[in-house]
């Protein structure tokens, strides 16, 4: 094996980090934009320089032309060195720093030159132009190089064209003035550069810190992990930015709020409305796993704000749970009351066998008779009242309840229900509930007593439960309808502070209404209203009398020709 430790090979591409990422781009895109805005400025600047050197040479020209006795001269005098008109020329060229001023007659033979040998000759270039009266500018070569050029007309006295003058800028000049510049241009780009990177690196610097130094490849996995997150997951998620508005709902919490995609952006005020769901999520209600009800929804909320401000809320469905414990409730008050009767029925049996073992027979028939009279006493008066079944079998087993507690529940003189409800179970919770709670309220009182009264007007049902309790300060009749609020101590398997938030939330979804107020001679009215809540009477033949379970047993035994019905 070899002893030498392994080379490792320089990898170069893309970072894999978004800061180094963003910064390479910003910088290469700032870099690319000084070399553009250098070539753009270099461009054209050749071209300005040789058209201000070409409109310099023609204005020095101009200038030459002007002068009367330069055209005397030429008409008078001969071509040579020490003319009067290479004189003039050249005192022209040395005033402006031109490199050369010719003045040429109409043969285009040189009057004047830099280099007097050239006197005498003919121009290198044409002349026909300048001699026909018009000016030229051009860039063009001669016998002292390249040279930026400018030809106008010579003119006598009278005006007749009697030569021409042309002038010439050296051409290096203006070479050597275009990359004079070119250094300052790339100083003020390398400026610009500086700066570009300068910024380009604080903002690079501030997306390190808001995306905790991630590749993009990570935000996009963590991206794809939070969508099927929160899609997944059988909590309701709603996501808050810092001015209130919605800004993420998943499947979950779309489905318990009952929201849409609309909801979306919208203020948390404007998509829920108001409501104590509303100040739960807007963080208006302080605390960890708060309840509130939304529709026949019971919810659990939790808020945790975040750092930008907003804040993330979770909810959880807790109806079947209440649900739940409500029936759990309703149980363990069934089975205490049939312990309570399990005791008093112990006891009766004991006296029975007494009575018959001393031969008091008559006295055990009568005592027999009493004890069964009472019970079916109960039953005969709730159904006599309530023709509902559902409602007549909540309530004899609320009187049963009742009993064990030493409460008296009473079914008010001015009861009369019929059997045409639309939602009996709705009317059975709002029932329930209120008597529950009434009972709560009086037990351990003296001389407890709850009395219920429902009534029929039309198709409105008017539901009315009194007690005899401490009653329920002004300041607080609203506050008890609140998702939550309570006075007692909550029970381990649930919360407290739904019963009466959802008699409310039953009535108001049926156009009905829940109320309280202090009844006469103290202790609490609960008021329910429900429009709409019984079916239109149906036309029966002939009135029944009796008993809902009288009439049931009368018709199970009558017969027609024909047989049984």
């Amino acid at each position: 094996m070899s002893s030498t430790a392994p080379v490792r090979r320089l990898r170069l591409g893309m970072p894999r980090r978004m800061f180094s990422q963003v910064l390479l781009m910003q910088v290469a895109i700032a870099a690319g934009v000084a070399v553009l805005a250098t070539g753009l400025f270099l461009a054209p600047l050749s071209d300005q320089l040789d058209d201000q050197a070409m409109r310099r040479a023609l204005a020095i020209a101009q200038t030459a032309a002007a002068q009367p006795q330069l055209a005397e001269e030429l008409t008078s005098t001969r071509p040579y060195a020490d003319g009067p008109v290479q004189a003039e020329a050249e005192r022209v060229r040395r005033a402006s720093g031109a490199e050369y001023v010719v003045v040429m007659d109409m043969r285009g033979v040189r009057w004047s030159h830099t280099n007097p040998a050239e006197i005498g000759e003919r121009v290198s270039t044409d002349p026909r132009q300048a001699l026909a009266g018009r000016e030229v500018m051009q860039i063009d070569d001669g016998t002292l190089g390249r040279s930026a050029r400018g030809k106008v007309p010579l003119r006598d006295a009278r005006g007749d064209i009697v030569g021409a003058v042309s002038v010439g800028i050296a051409y290096d000049s203006v070479r050597a003035r275009l990359l004079h510049a070119i250094p300052g241009l790339l100083a003020y780009a390398g400026g610009a550069l500086a700066v570009g990177a300068l910024a380009a690196y604080l903002i690079s610097r501030r997306v390190q810190r808001q995306t905790r130094d991630l590749a993009f490849s990570d935000i996009a996995g963590l991206l794809a992990e939070r969508e099927a997150m929160l899609h997944g997951i059988r909590e309701g998620v709603v996501a808050l930015d810092r001015e209130g508005r919605i800004r993420l709902l998943n499947d979950e919490a779309r489905r318990l709020l009952g929201l849409g995609d609309e909801a979306v952006g919208q203020p948390l005020h404007t998509a829920l409305g108001e409501g104590r769901t509303t100040d739960v999520l807007a963080g208006t209600v302080g605390g960890t796993d708060l309840l509130t009800v939304r529709g026949h929804r019971v919810l659990v909320a939790n808020r945790m704000p975040t750092d930008d401000g907003g804040a993330v809320a979770t909810l959880r469905d807790r109806t079947e749970l209440e649900q739940l414990g409500r029936e759990l409730d309703s149980t363990r008050g069934l089975i205490d009351a049939l312990r309570a009767q399990d005791h008093e029925h112990a006891n009766r049996m004991h006296t029975l066998l007494g009575l018959l073992e001393l031969e008091m027979f008559d006295d055990a028939v009568e005592f027999v008779g009493e004890a069964v009279g009472d019970h079916r006493a109960t039953a005969e008066q709730v159904t006599e009242k309530i023709h509902d079944p559902l409602l007549a079998a909540l309530l004899v087993g609320k009187a049963t309840v009742a009993a064990e507690r030493a409460v008296a529940l009473r079914i008010s003189d001015g009861t009369l229900f019929p059997d045409r409800l639309v939602d009996a179970r709705g009317l059975v919770t709002i029932v329930g509930n209120l008597v529950d709670n009434a009972l709560d309220a009086v037990a351990g009182t003296p001389h407890a007593r709850v009395e219920l009264e429902l009534r029929a007007q039309g198709r409105t049902a008017v539901l009315k439960v009194r007690d005899t309790g401490p009653g329920i300060p002004a300041a607080q009749r609203e506050l008890v309808f609140t998702d939550g609020w309570s006075t007692k101590e909550p029970p381990a398997h649930r919360k407290r502070g739904i019963g009466l938030s959802l008699v409310r939330r039953l009535a108001e979804r049926q156009g009905g209404s829940a109320r309280v107020a202090e009844a006469e001679g103290g202790g609490a009215e609960f008021t329910v209203v429900l429009p709409e809540a019984l079916a239109e009477p149906r036309l029966a033949p002939e009135p029944e009398h009796g008993t809902p379970a009288e009439r049931a047993r009368g018709r199970a035994g009558t017969t027609t020709e024909e047989g049984p019905r």
